[in-house]
Parts: structure tokens; sequence; C-alpha cells
């Protein structure tokens, strides 16, 4: 677990700013206008949604993928209602100000297989706080990472995934199994090509990871942004070296709605054990879907059933 959040305190600036903002134009807008300041209020505060709007508009026109059937505009619709929801509740409550409210799980934890959760990009731990309490009430010891800087070079973030998975084979005896969402799936990839060792994991499961880049990343000059442009050369490197040195057993869970990773059969992996479609899931909402959290859960049983 990250002892700071370089975005937490990003995202507590960002809301801070949205309601002083909201609230300064219903002030001044109140006494001309009662309806006009309501309505402006509430265009600053949707501005999130607005912009997941836009993505789903570019997911329709460029998102289609042979291999995957498209979405429809109900899917669409009701994904982008789904995916507003989960940015108030992530990147408006959980990361900023409930990054840390739910600690990792090591104590007690030998003999048991646990789970390394890897966030992706612009998060932070705090992502993860609906599985930490779920893998908790299931006797399941966890580990997290704050991968940070948050616009660094992804390579960068091997170090403290490195250090994850160790603190949990230390703590629980066992390889874990480990869990990314999004660019937390290139972030193992890295991991793997710069540290990995045979016996370290015991199954990789990425969610919404852009194995092959995103057209999105084209708009991006960050460091990690680039590195996940459609088929760059970093990918590109990373497949060269899993075709020497297999990666351990990977699933990949992709959808059609993802309003990120498009087109949609990038989040697919070629050489992943099994990638599992879940129709009209956006980016976010994918990672709490139940059939992805019970995978996890039924990966570590047989991981137990396997070294018992």
């Amino acid at each position: 677990m990250g002892a700071r959040s370089q975005l937490a305190r990003q995202l507590q600036g960002y809301c801070l700013v949205l309601g002083a903002a909201a609230v300064a134009w219903l002030a001044w807008r109140w006494n001309d206008s009662p309806a006009q300041a309501v309505a402006g209020a509430a265009a600053v505060l949707l501005g999130g949604p607005i912009v997941l709007g836009i993505e789903f508009l570019f997911l329709r026109w460029l998102g289609s993928s042979p291999q995957v059937p498209p979405p429809s505009a109900g899917q669409l619709l009701r994904a982008w209602g789904s995916e507003s929801i989960h940015f108030f509740q992530t990147f408006c409550w959980r990361q900023p100000f409930r990054w840390d409210s739910a600690p990792d799980g090591l104590d007690a934890a030998h003999g048991k297989t646990g789970v390394v959760l890897v966030h992706g990009f612009f998060c932070n731990r705090g992502f993860w706080t609906p599985w930490l309490h779920r893998l908790a009430a299931e006797g399941i010891p966890t580990a997290t990472v704050n991968l940070e800087p948050v616009f660094g070079n992804i390579d960068d973030y091997a170090p403290a995934l490195g250090d994850a998975i160790a603190r949990m084979r230390a703590a629980t005896g066992r390889a874990p199994v480990v869990v990314c969402h999004s660019m937390g799936g290139l972030a193992y990839r890295a991991w793997w090509r710069a540290r990995g060792r045979s016996g370290d994991v015991a199954h990789a499961i990425t969610i919404a990871t852009p194995h092959h880049g995103t057209w999105l990343g084209r708009f991006s000059r960050r460091p990690n942004g680039r590195q996940m442009r459609l088929d760059s050369e970093w990918l590109a490197g990373l497949r060269r070296h899993e075709a020497m040195r297999a990666l351990p057993p990977l699933t990949c869970w992709y959808s059609n709605c993802d309003n990120i990773v498009f087109p949609c059969a990038t989040a697919m992996h070629d050489r992943a054990e099994s990638n599992r479609f879940i129709p009209g899931q956006p980016h976010v909402a994918l990672a709490f879907h139940p059939d992805v959290l019970a995978h996890c859960i039924a990966q570590v049983r047989h991981a137990d059933v396997k070294v018992n």
C-alpha cells in the first residue's frame, strides 16, 4: 500500500474547484435567472459525464472490431449512464478522499493465496476499495500499489509492482493472483519483462487493458499515454519479449462498450489462456462486474487446491 498519493491531492483540488465554480455560478446568476443559475451549475458539475459521452460517440464511430459484436444504441446509452455513476464514485469520492480507507490485508496470511491489485491510468489504490472489502470478507489476503508519478513511463512502475508481489509472497509463502485494470495490465507485463521469474505469479487477470493500445492514445503527450497508442513500438517490444518468454497463465476481460480501450479487440491478448467477453460494460464498470470478481475468487481457490 502506498503511503502517499499524488493523484489523491490532484483529485481533491479538482473536486474543490468544481464545487466552488458551481456555487459561484449559482450565486452570480440566481437573482437574474434561477433557472439559468441551476442549469449552469449543473453543466459545471456534469462536465465528467459530458466528456464520457464524447468518448462513447468516438467508440460508436471507431470502436468496432471484426471479432467483437458491435454495441447497440441501447447498450451504449446504458453504458454511458453506468460509467457516469462510476465516474463520481471513483474520481470524486474513493480516489480523492477514501483512497486509504481500506488497508491491505496481509495479517495472518500465511498459507493462503493472495491477490495483488494493480490500478490503471490516472487512478490510485482507492479504485479497488469495493474489491478490498469483498476479498477481506472472503478471507483472501490483498496487496495494492499506487503507480506514480501519474504520468510517468510505464516501465518505471515495475519496482512498485514487484515490491507488492514480493510482500505478498513473503506474507503467504505462495505465488499470488495479480489483477490489473486498464494500464495496470501493461505495468504487469512491463514488470514481467524487467523482473519476473517463473513461479512468481500463479495467475494474472487483466480487465479492459489496452494490450494492443487504444485509439485515444493518439491524443496523449504523456509518456504512458504515448506508450498506449495503437500498436506502439513499446507494445511491440512487449510482444517480442513474450514470444521468447511466455507470461504466466493469463485471463483477459473485455467488452464492446469500453469507452477508453477501443477498437474493442485491442483488450485481448494473443497469448492469453482465455479472453472473456462481457457485452455492454464500459471501462470502469467492467472492473466491478460480478463475473470478473467471481473469476478472481475462483482462481484463488484453484491455486489453494493445487498447493494443498
